[in-house]
């Protein structure tokens, strides 16, 4: 029988160093659990429904429904197994890649049969962090910049995802980068917020990468000290970089509310949708109905 920790316990984990490997049992013990699902030849997917919410009182507000958005880290090693489970298990009916060219270049999108993948190409041509910015602090100050670049630079594949949800909202949908943690993770954020999902609850999500990318962690310390162009786990800044906190998720919301009044005018000013979409994006997120 498979345990589910509870909400505090997965934000412990969460929050354990990126430098530090997590210790087999307990990785075991969450990724056969929701909100994670299993699919052979990714890691870091999870159902963005089941998150569950820290706070213990009744009143959190809606959620995002299960069963209906998934995220990601890259789909490049997916088995035929992991495929089937894709299309069959979790029902998914589109992909959304969010990598650059040279990363997909590097790890070529799967061929899903009855499942189109949908990427946009952006002006990022490479994933580059500015590693400065992240050495005061948490390294809130890297992560307000880079993700309020995320919603510039990602405006289209956004925008992309949000027609689908007002549009198919019987259609079930995945989407990811290469580590399923930033780009990824700012798109779920937005998606749970407009769904009326509490603040701790999106604050979870965001941190529950660092559990799901455990698996492929050397992988992924690997390509962002190149992305970093750094030498070494300890330069300085690069560890702010790879642990994720939840002080820079609250820096990176200060900037998305200066910046665009918050996330739902985001998607109005920014993406350009309607009062009327936007309702039915918020509908569909939580209901079929």
């Amino acid at each position: 029988m498979t345990t589910t920790l509870s909400a505090a316990d997965l934000r412990a984990l969460a929050e354990t160093d990126a430098v530090q490997p997590l210790h087999d049992d307990q990785l075991r013990l969450v990724l056969s659990a929701p909100p994670f699902v299993h699919v052979p030849g990714t890691y870091n997917i999870r159902d963005l429904g089941l998150v569950p919410s820290p706070r213990a009182d009744a009143d959190v507000g809606q959620r995002l429904r299960p069963r209906f958005a998934y995220r990601a880290g890259a789909l490049t090693a997916l088995t035929d197994e992991g495929k089937a489970a894709l299309r069959d298990k979790l029902g998914v009916r589109k992909v959304f890649d969010l990598r650059t060219v040279r990363e997909r270049e590097h790890g070529p999108a799967p061929s899903l049969d009855g499942i189109p993948i949908v990427w946009i190409e952006t002006e990022e041509k490479d994933a580059l962090v500015d590693l400065p910015t992240f050495r005061e602090g948490e390294g809130e100050v890297g992560y307000r910049r880079m993700y309020l670049d995320v919603l510039r630079v990602y405006r289209p594949n956004f925008r992309a995802v949000l027609e689908h949800v007002r549009d198919h909202p019987e259609e079930p949908f995945l989407f990811h980068c290469t580590a399923g943690r930033d780009r990824t993770g700012v798109l779920a954020g937005l998606l749970h917020a407009l769904a009326g999902a509490d603040p701790d609850t999106i604050v979870l999500d965001f941190l529950l990468s660092r559990v799901g990318t455990e698996p492929v962690r050397e992988m992924l310390l690997a390509f962002a000290m190149r992305g970093a162009g750094v030498q070494s786990t300890d330069a300085p800044g690069f560890q702010n970089m790879c642990n994720l906190r939840a002080s820079c998720w609250r820096a990176f919301l200060d900037g998305v509310e200066e910046e665009y009044g918050g996330f739902e005018d985001y998607v109005t000013k920014a993406l350009g949708f309607s009062e009327q979409d936007v309702a039915t994006i918020k509908r569909n997120l939580v209901s079929r109905d």
